[in-house]
């Protein structure tokens, strides 16, 4: 993943760490391919463990899918951080993931971004599969 919207993501969890951040992937579905037109910010609302866990407040979510919906777009998914660990699903991801949305993760080590990747679970979900998720620069 290149370009403004995987910088923006970098950027994002460089200024959240060592705390995990976190935000929504907006976007469109063509011929079942989505695509990331935008994103949008989200306040970690977790309280305790905010370096190794994220959690987005219901009624920030709710919002936000009504604020799209009304622009033609559809909430596609969600980015965070993973502080000093890899861009790699964990357990914990996995746990609490849904097969259809798209996660987008990046590694960011001792405040320096690194590897930024997506994720789709499986219907299952017993497992995260890597993906190539279509994106378009954000708008200056």
């Amino acid at each position: 993943m290149a370009g403004r919207i995987a910088a923006a993501i970098r950027q994002h969890g460089v200024e959240a760490y060592p705390e995990e951040c976190c935000g929504a992937l907006l976007g469109v579905v063509e011929n079942a391919t989505p695509r990331v037109t935008r994103l949008e910010r989200m306040k970690n609302a977790r309280v305790e463990e905010r370096r190794r866990r994220y959690v987005i407040d219901p009624l920030e979510y709710a919002r936000l899918e009504k604020r799209a919906d009304a622009e033609g777009l559809s909430m596609l998914g969600f980015y965070h951080s993973h502080p000093d660990h890899p861009a790699v699903p964990s357990d914990y991801d996995r746990e609490h993931g849904f097969p259809f949305f798209h996660y987008v993760l990046v590694a960011v080590r001792a405040g320096v971004p690194g590897e930024i990747a997506s994720y789709v679970l499986s219907e299952d979900r017993g497992a995260f599969d890597r993906e190539e998720l279509l994106v378009e620069d954000l708008q200056e």
